[in-house]
């Protein structure tokens, strides 16, 4: 079910629109920053992006943005775990504004991976109970007088029509127009397609200093703080009690007001990249097992991804020896046909989340911040920015 409450805002911080071109200064060159610079300079303005990065693509050995590490699934409904059904909304609409960014990007010579053909719920007939309680709470997050099922529940023979090399152990349930998007190949072809347009990005350079209109004492007509966790280590301020002031995560600060603190934490996900030649999967599946959430995601080029949903601490290290046996055998359990699977790449990484695990856009004349994504970073990144914009001035 989608509904449609996450048009773009109206702008309530500016009294017009800014003149094109603007200089634009972009802190943080994640998911958020890209599709920011890309989007601003394809509408005429002028872009500095900062980041610490060393260039567009993933450098493995050292810190990276979050983005790159995830799988890419587009989940609404299964994101109703741990989130409400306004969530859910900014997810159907980011949904079709990727479809929209995978086709232009394309007309800049930028091939990303996109597909929609729903996701897939499991659980071992052993787990019926926690699967049966958590299909409960996504669907009491439907909104009011919705009682058709969340998630669609299936017949032996039909899970093995949608995906023959599931094991025949596990019951299934299909949630409808779930899409995913391939990444790394969405984040460098972003960066490369914006640096097209005249976006500046000044790669090993960190943003400190973040404030209206300026980023390190360089001056610019408006500015987007969008640097995740790298905003605990910038930005001196008063604390402020702010609050949001509608369903669509914005808080409007008046000029001059001291910035409030984001309080944000870092999220440990880990994922592996196996290769699997002849392994036959068509769309992501989550494993629901009392103890974690596993995720076995295809990409193109014989590429599964597994991962776990969360892992509630920040530490940075590589991926441990439990993760490991865990979601490896959790995979293993889910497609048998991945016996012979190569594991060619593991990471982990941080994805910023404050308090409630909601996302927050604040505006101030000349600053928009935007943080807090936890990990439903690509599912909500398009309609985030496509909002961020017009409360900005700048749709």
């Amino acid at each position: 079910m989608q509904t449609n409450h996450t048009a773009p805002l109206s702008a309530a911080s500016s009294s017009a629109t800014l003149q094109v071109p603007a200089r634009i200064g972009i802190a943080g060159a994640g998911v958020l920053g890209r599709l920011l610079a890309w989007q601003l300079a394809a509408a005429g303005h002028q872009v500095t992006v900062f980041d610490p990065a060393c260039g567009p693509a993933p450098d493995y050995d050292q810190p990276r943005a979050a983005g790159f590490t995830a799988a890419g699934m587009l989940s609404p409904l299964a994101e109703l775990e741990c989130a409400n059904w306004a969530l859910a909304d900014l997810g159907w609409r980011s949904i079709r504004l990727w479809q929209q960014v995978v086709e232009q990007l394309a007309t800049h010579g930028q091939s990303v991976f996109f597909a929609q053909r729903g996701s897939l719920m499991l659980a071992h007939g052993t787990d019926m109970g926690a699967a049966q309680r958590l299909l409960g709470s996504l669907q009491s997050k439907a909104p009011a007088g919705h009682t058709a099922p969340l998630a669609t529940p299936l017949s032996a023979d039909e899970l093995r029509t949608l995906e023959p090399g599931i094991s025949r152990q596990l019951r299934g349930w299909m949630l409808e127009q779930e899409g995913q998007i391939h990444t790394v190949e969405a984040l460098v072809g972003l960066a490369q397609a914006a640096t097209a347009l005249g976006a500046d990005f000044r790669w090993g350079t960190a943003a400190q200093q973040v404030t209206p209109h300026g980023i390190d004492g360089e001056r610019f007509d408006w500015v987007f703080d969008v640097r995740g966790l790298g905003a605990r280590e910038g930005n001196s301020g008063i604390a402020a009690s702010t609050s949001r002031i509608n369903v669509d995560f914005v808080q409007q600060l008046p000029a001059g007001s001291a910035l409030p603190d984001q309080p944000t934490r870092g999220v440990r996900g880990e994922v592996f990249w196996l290769h699997a030649p002849g392994v036959e999967l068509h769309r992501p599946l989550r494993l629901m097992h009392p103890r974690h959430r596993v995720y076995v995601v295809p990409r193109p080029g014989d590429l599964i991804v597994v991962g776990a949903s969360e892992i509630e601490s920040e530490d940075r290290s590589p991926v441990s020896l439990r993760s490991t046996v865990e979601l490896l055998a959790a995979a293993h359990a889910v497609l048998p046909e991945l016996t012979e699977a190569r594991v060619i790449h593991s990471e982990s990484n941080l994805r910023p989340a404050l308090p409630d695990n909601m996302p927050v856009i604040q505006v101030t004349p000349g600053l928009t911040r935007i943080n807090g994504l936890f990990r439903h970073g690509w599912l909500i990144a398009p309609a985030l920015v496509e909002n961020a914009l017009a409360v900005s001035a700048l749709a």
